[in-house]
């Protein structure tokens, strides 16, 4: 899939790892928090 501007497609593809890895952390810290 082309993209007409590659700046703004890689743009995307960081803000998507950049959310992917947020979310992970998040689990990350609540699994700390709930566990006993």
């Amino acid at each position: 899939m082309l993209e007409p501007n590659p700046q703004n497609g890689q743009k995307k593809l960081l803000l998507v790892l950049g959310a992917m890895l947020l979310i992970s952390v998040v689990i990350g810290v609540i699994a700390t928090i709930a566990s006993p």
